[in-house]
């Protein structure tokens, strides 16, 4: 099974890249999607993150813009409710790797948005990275509900940035140049990793001596 890493910085176009993928019949892990589950109602995370973050959990769910005025622009609340999230989401991947290791699937895709930054691009085969000019990334995350020029600038300040996962990545996705062109090149990096046998799964941990 080969397993490839998708990312991107905010407004790159990563979602749309992870549903063409789709699209094309490859099973992808969506860690956003996780973390809305971790979070919504019954979710796994949210009497943790209620303890550390009081008053943030409503109806039984942990709403996202209350966490957000605690979090955004204190490095230390961040970071502690990344501890939280990130060992869970990561119990959900496993669990989707083994499913498809079972069921024999060629190629799986982890859409991650903090791939680089968590290091998670070691459990990898490949890494696919989602790009676009910064000014169309400005235009597209300024015209999302709720988004400032000064919330904007502090998510670009917590990531690596997309000059760095450009130069890191074995695949670079240009989502500026139209749909077409983009879905042309995931197209070709499905046609050309279906064609390897990974190398990262099962986990190290799990390997026989």
């Amino acid at each position: 099974m080969f397993i490839l890493g998708l990312t991107g910085s905010i407004g790159m176009g990563k979602s749309v890249a992870a549903r063409d993928f789709a699209k094309l019949g490859i099973s992808v892990h969506d860690s956003d999607a996780a973390v809305h589950r971790l979070m919504g109602p019954g979710g796994d995370a949210v009497k943790a993150v209620g303890d550390a973050f009081p008053g943030v959990v409503k109806a039984g769910s942990v709403d996202r813009s209350l966490l957000g005025a605690q979090v955004f622009g204190d490095d230390l609340a961040l970071r502690r409710l990344e501890a939280i999230l990130h060992p869970r989401v990561r119990t959900a991947e496993l669990r989707f790797l083994g499913q498809h290791a079972r069921l024999q699937t060629p190629l799986v895709v982890l859409d991650v948005p903090l791939l680089f930054d968590t290091g998670g691009e070691r459990r990898c085969d490949a890494v696919a990275v989602v790009s676009a000019p910064y000014r169309e990334q400005r235009r597209r995350v300024l015209v999302r509900p709720g988004m400032t020029e000064t919330k904007f600038q502090n998510i670009l300040k917590h990531q690596i940035s997309d000059y760095d996962k450009r130069r890191a990545a074995d695949f670079v996705i240009h989502s500026g140049l139209g749909r077409g062109f983009s879905l042309q090149r995931i197209r070709q990096i499905v046609t050309l990793t279906q064609e390897f046998v990974g190398s990262h799964w099962p986990p190290f941990w799990q390997r026989r001596r």
